[in-house]
């Protein structure tokens, strides 16, 4: 069966409520987050953010979400970002996010995401996520460092005064950053009657974000004097129809993709759809002529490598996938998501020792690849070393709340590694974090 996957790596954080069971999959893809921090980039610096340090994120839900839960990382559902025709309505949702933070609306919810010491504080960070992802800020209850209360008080829906000042730091940015304020106008039109419905049939945006007429009214009142004044630049529309593109193609049926593929006017983008689709029919033949054509406009592009490579590796041709992989990394050496990708390759090819290097820098770069943790395991095994491998693998299961496993993976790590050694120490902490969170 087709692999319908999209990303190299997800999270999937698993969280209780009073219904059964569900799941929040933080998608992860090099070419969209690039894409979107290009978009993001000129709000971020209107609102005096380090545009470099943010990580635009993206959630796999339907529905229609954005949120913050610290001060380096903006979170939006792939079905808002679907749901968006324009630039600038994307910029609109980055701005007002960017406002939560640069606002100091987070002081009550002290979560520091990239900077947690230990696997109980990152666990807290994803619970909260799977919080802020439904609107519901209990649905963090129990999970990953398995405290309610604490999830509980970590994550506060925002207030209406938070909402009405975030929205005008929000115009403001998008006017010094010369875009078109009227998108955030054009995004409160898509959740008119929100809040006449049940909580049940609610977008969580509507949770999250507390919504009114009169705050749709003011939005069009700071934005109609700049009416006309901004058209988005051709590099914004560019990374928005890929971002879009890209997702749209993965999440949408390939014969639906190849009809529109397109209709963003970019040569290159509708190559890339188009080869995307054809993966998606099992079509390897056409998928990579496409992906030639994408290339052929932009050879030098890490991304369309990296796509290509995927396109290779999930239809088993694993050889020139690596070398694919390769390229990728040649022009964007820094970038963890394409390392593990190329680590992961170069596992299949049983070259372990330059996997290992590769998927170490992968790991020092971004250390939510919970793909990259499996695939290092496996390597640190490959090459003998039992007790790293299950050093990594009690990480990871305790970056995904199960607890019990990281803690029998950390007790046995403690027994093969040598006493005071850095593998060591990391086992120590995941087992202290263990007890600090079931107590």
């Amino acid at each position: 069966m087709q692999l319908l996957r999209l990303f190299a790596a997800c999270i999937i954080l698993s969280f209780t409520l009073a219904h059964p069971a569900r799941a929040v999959t933080l998608l992860r893809d090099p070419d969209i987050e690039y894409a979107l921090k290009q978009l993001a980039s000129p709000v971020l610096q209107a609102a005096g953010l380090s545009a470099s340090r943010m990580n635009i994120l993206v959630i796999d839900d339907r529905s229609l979400n954005a949120f913050v839960i610290d001060q380096d990382s903006i979170f939006i559902h792939s079905g808002l970002l679907l749901k968006m025709t324009s630039p600038q309505m994307l910029q609109a949702v980055l701005a007002h996010e960017a406002a939560h933070i640069a606002n100091g609306h987070l002081v009550r919810r002290p979560i520091n995401f990239r900077n947690a010491r230990t696997a109980a504080s990152l666990g807290l960070a994803l619970a909260a996520i799977a919080g802020a992802a439904t609107g519901n800020a209990q649905a963090a209850a129990g999970i990953a460092a398995g405290s309610q209360g604490t999830a509980q008080r970590l994550f506060f829906a925002h207030n209406r005064s938070e909402e009405s000042s975030a929205d005008n730091a929000a115009i403001s940015y998008m006017v010094r950053a010369g875009i078109d304020p009227h998108g955030a106008v054009e995004v409160m039109d898509l959740f008119r009657g929100q809040e006449a419905l049940s909580a049940a049939r609610r977008d969580p945006y509507a949770s999250t974000h507390p919504l009114s007429a009169d705050r749709i009214r003011v939005l069009q009142r700071l934005a109609e004097p700049y009416k006309g004044r901004f058209t988005p630049s051709n590099t914004d529309l560019y990374w928005f129809a890929r971002a879009k593109g890209k997702l749209s193609a993965f999440q949408r049926n390939p014969k639906w993709t190849l009809t529109r593929a397109g209709e963003s006017g970019f040569a290159d983008v509708r190559a890339m759809r188009e080869a995307i689709a054809y993966h998606r029919q099992s079509d390897l033949r056409k998928s990579l002529a496409a992906m030639d054509r994408a290339l052929a406009a932009r050879p030098n592009d890490p991304f369309y490598h990296e796509l290509r490579g995927q396109i290779l590796m999930e239809s088993r041709q694993f050889a020139p996938a690596t070398a694919a992989y390769a390229r990728a990394v040649n022009a964007a050496p820094r970038n963890a998501l394409i390392l593990g990708s190329y680590g992961r390759a170069l596992l299949t090819q049983g070259d372990t020792a330059k996997a290992l290097d590769v998927l170490e820098r992968a790991r020092s770069r971004d250390g939510r690849d919970m793909r990259v943790m499996r695939d290092l395991a496996a390597a640190h095994a490959k090459s003998g070393n039992a007790g790293l491998a299950s050093v990594v693998t009690a990480e990871r299961y305790a970056l995904i709340g199960r607890l019990d496993d990281a803690v029998i993976h950390a007790n046995r790590a403690s027994g093969l590694l040598p006493r005071g050694s850095g593998g060591w120490q990391r086992a120590q902490d995941v087992l202290q974090a263990a007890k600090v969170a079931q107590r």
